[in-house]
């Protein structure tokens, strides 16, 4: 009860504030969405892999995600195979179940339950996430040789690129930036979790309740929400993680769906009312699977 009062519930009100505010107001989240991509997501970012110590935890990070990655999407395929589902639907469960909420969910759950040092890892496989995501995630959604032509595109127009490639940049040259001009980058840094904290909910207000195909949705939020941390904790068993981002890593892994992902689904018609729907189920019971997995890893 007190990981639940301490860590989830101050992130849950902050999702509730959005929701409430969205059912209210209408709000038009693009303009608000457009503002955390292009300049407030990519100060935290350029902050974080600036004046982070990049050493081999960040490669197994890497090598963790392509592990998850390709073992979430061969049991997706397994699973599409037997029941012998169309390639709308396995893209679909795909896209539900292979990208998680490391951003505007992940992020401040871990930055209040491990601090700043936890926080910085969680940056870093969001930025990790977002690259994955925007690829693979276009790719499953549009299919074929267009998919992977359009994943490009997407992810050369993603600011959080050029502010990572920026940063390590300065780090490999060994350039300081000075303080009149880290200042503000660091000011803007600070609106960026609350700010998508509060989009998330916003998005979640927009999905609409429908008659759920509880099979496939079943099968989604088993996937995401319990299987894959358990694919999480076996891998990191394999490597030598630093204890803390191995906690990072597996509490990333448990998020529920990736509510961005949805776009993609719309955009593609990729199942998008599968994808809302397994989004929607695996945010609201994610609340008691990571706290339970919060409890369990201390």
């Amino acid at each position: 009860m007190t990981i639940f009062i301490s860590v989830m519930l101050p992130v849950l009100l902050v999702f509730l504030i959005g929701y409430v505010v969205q059912k209210w107001r209408k709000v038009d989240i693009k303009p608000i969405s457009t503002l955390a991509i292009y300049i407030l997501t990519p100060a935290l970012v350029f902050e974080t892999f600036y004046y982070a110590e990049m050493n081999m935890q960040y490669v197994y990070m890497v090598v963790f995600a392509a592990v998850l990655l390709f073992a979430i999407i061969l049991i997706n395929k397994l699973y599409a195979w037997k029941m012998k589902y169309r390639q709308d639907v396995e893209s679909g469960l795909i896209l539900s179940t292979a990208f998680m909420n490391s951003g505007n969910y992940g992020a401040p759950i871990i930055l209040f339950a491990y601090g700043q040092e936890g926080f910085a890892f969680a940056v870093s496989f969001m930025v990790l996430q977002a690259v994955i995501m925007n690829f693979f995630g276009v790719y499953y959604a549009a299919r074929g040789g267009s998919g992977v032509k359009m994943a490009l595109q997407v992810l050369l127009r993603m600011p959080v690129t050029y502010a990572v490639l920026l940063a390590v940049l300065l780090k490999l040259l060994g350039a300081e930036v000075p303080d009149n001009l880290m200042q503000p980058v660091e000011l803007i840094s600070q609106a960026a979790i609350p700010t998508v904290m509060l989009i998330l909910g916003m998005q979640l207000a927009q999905i609409e309740w429908t008659k759920f195909d509880w099979g496939k949705v079943s099968f989604g939020v088993i996937l995401r929400l319990f299987i894959s941390p358990v694919i999480a904790w076996g891998i990191t068993l394999l490597m030598p993680l630093d204890p803390l981002l191995a906690k990072v890593l597996i509490v990333a892994a448990a998020m529920p769906s990736a509510a961005t992902i949805v776009m993609y689904a719309v955009e593609f018609d990729a199942k998008p009312k599968l994808v809302s729907s397994i989004t929607l189920i695996t945010t609201l019971l994610s609340v008691l699977t990571i706290t339970i997995i919060l409890m369990i890893l201390g």
